[in-house]
């Protein structure tokens, strides 16, 4: 069956999406006391580019580089049988987690779902001191006990709607958007 998408409204603007940015990046530091034991860890695949605009901004706020990593979890979803072909990404951290505060970052937070897997392959990769959790959009709509520490809108859904978020580094452009799909 064909569907087609009704783009209902624009949520966020590029101009939107940045003061967000800026917002979580002084909201982490006041929280942490500074940058000098944090490390981001983007979940592949949008919530990489934004945990590099976060940390990218922490740098030109303190003066000090923040290490960025890259999290694959499609081998620890819980639906990894029920995927016809699961899109795998590569994880890239080439630094410990060990006693760090990792700032873990998605673009959406939905069911609960992608964190929890997330959570399972942190923790396989060593023992950080603490994981906060940033989203660009949290839709509501949870499935596990997960919850954002750092959330740049909130935006209330039916199950029916969907949440795109567009992102330059891999769309060419900025933009969140709320969707539907309607049945041909």
């Amino acid at each position: 069956m064909d569907k087609r998408i009704n783009k209902k409204a624009v949520i966020m603007s590029k101009e939107d999406i940045q003061r967000v940015i800026k917002r979580i990046a002084h909201e982490i530091l006041e929280r942490n006391k500074g940058s000098q034991n944090i490390v981001f860890v983007g979940i592949q695949k949008r919530g990489v580019p934004i945990a590099q605009r976060l940390a990218e901004q922490i740098t030109e706020l303190e003066k000090n580089k923040i290490l960025v990593g890259k999290l694959d979890i499609t081998f620890y979803r819980d639906d990894i049988l029920k995927r016809a072909k699961p899109n795998i990404e590569v994880t890239d951290i080439i630094f410990s987690i060990d006693d760090k505060d990792v700032i873990l970052v998605d673009d959406v937070l939905y069911t609960g779902r992608t964190v929890r897997a997330a959570l399972d392959a942190l923790t396989d990769l060593g023992r950080p001191k603490t994981i906060q959790l940033v989203v660009l959009v949290d839709r509501g709509h949870r499935e596990l006990p997960i919850k954002a520490d750092y959330i740049g809108k909130n935006i209330p859904t039916s199950k029916d709607e969907y949440i795109v978020v567009n992102l330059k580094e891999i769309d060419k452009k900025d933009e969140v958007s709320i969707i539907e799909f309607l049945d041909k």
